[in-house]
């Protein structure tokens, strides 16, 4: 197989009806790396909408429990990438999914605006560092595949091509985005985490490279200090060597999943695996889920 052999088939497909295919040879073969740094991001980047970010903040499942609930997030989500919507694995992983969300007020103009950073942070990722930009199949297998997943969520009003996605995601941040004391908690505590994958050494490294991948409306929302020029553009130029890199590769032969990757730190702690549906919150009594949300909330 060379280079592009499985972007020539994945031209060959059909971006309606094979789009799980489609996003799955993406995602696990073509670009793991970047899917999951991306979607680190696009989750990161949500903070910063209060209503979001108090929400987490008040959770502490951000703030007290943040690697737990990075790889509970990871785990579920790929668990539909891995098996399929409508697998017992698929169904489990979106019931679980659902019935943390539901336990909580969580508007759905919110929910949307989550489902939109799915789809279009890993474009525009791969756009600026990937070893090749994602092409418009599989941009529209991307958009058909989180469309499922919002409708398996209960989400309405789901933009239906890529396009209206990121006219949402750019709408919804140009409205929304705004500073809040309890969001930049949930930020400094994910960056924290971030850094805790490396030594202890290269810490301070890792939260500069992780704010010069941050856009100027973040740095603003969440007053961080801007970076440097100079660090800016190492950590660009780091990422996009890389890519030079990864295409002189040889295309991966198996595919690469979430529970494979070093900075899951929970799966690695179990013997025999985990249950799907062990994972997650579960903030109503006796391991269910409550009936109204568990977190204070403000009168206005």
């Amino acid at each position: 197989m060379q280079r592009y052999d499985r972007l020539k088939h994945i031209l060959q497909l059909d971006p309606e009806a094979d789009f799980l295919e489609i996003y799955r040879l993406s995602a696990t073969y073509e670009f793991p790396w970047d899917y999951a740094r991306s979607l680190e991001l696009a989750l990161y980047r949500t903070y910063a909408v209060p209503s979001i970010g108090r929400l987490l903040a008040r959770t502490a499942e951000l703030t007290e429990r943040t690697q737990k609930r990075y790889d509970d997030t990871a785990l579920l989500l790929d668990a539909v990438v891995e098996h399929g919507f409508s697998s017992d694995e698929g169904r489990t992983a979106i019931r679980r999914i659902n019935q943390m969300h539901r336990s909580y007020d969580i508007s759905d103009d919110d929910m949307r605006y989550v489902l939109c950073t799915f789809v279009v942070m890993p474009k525009r990722w791969l756009d600026a560092y990937g070893w090749r930009r994602l092409s418009p199949h599989e941009q529209h297998a991307s958009a058909v595949y989180y469309r499922t997943l919002g409708r398996h969520m209960g989400i309405s009003e789901i933009p239906s091509c890529y396009a209206e996605f990121e006219k949402c995601l750019d709408d919804y941040e140009e409205a929304r985005f705004a500073w809040d004391p309890q969001s930049r908690t949930v930020s400094d505590a994910t960056l924290d985490l971030m850094a805790s994958w490396y030594p202890s050494v290269l810490a301070p490294a890792v939260r500069g490279a992780s704010k010069a991948l941050l856009d100027d409306s973040l740095l603003r929302t969440f007053r961080y200090s801007p970076p440097r020029p100079a660090v800016r553009r190492a950590v660009q130029r780091a990422l996009r060597l890389r890519a030079r890199a990864v295409r002189l590769l040889p295309p991966r032969r198996s595919p690469h999943y979430a529970r494979q990757n070093p900075e899951i730190k929970g799966y690695p702690g179990y013997p025999t695996g985990y249950r799907i549906e062990d994972l997650g919150t579960f903030p109503g009594a006796s391991g269910r889920p409550s009936t109204g949300c568990p977190v204070p909330h403000d009168a206005k």
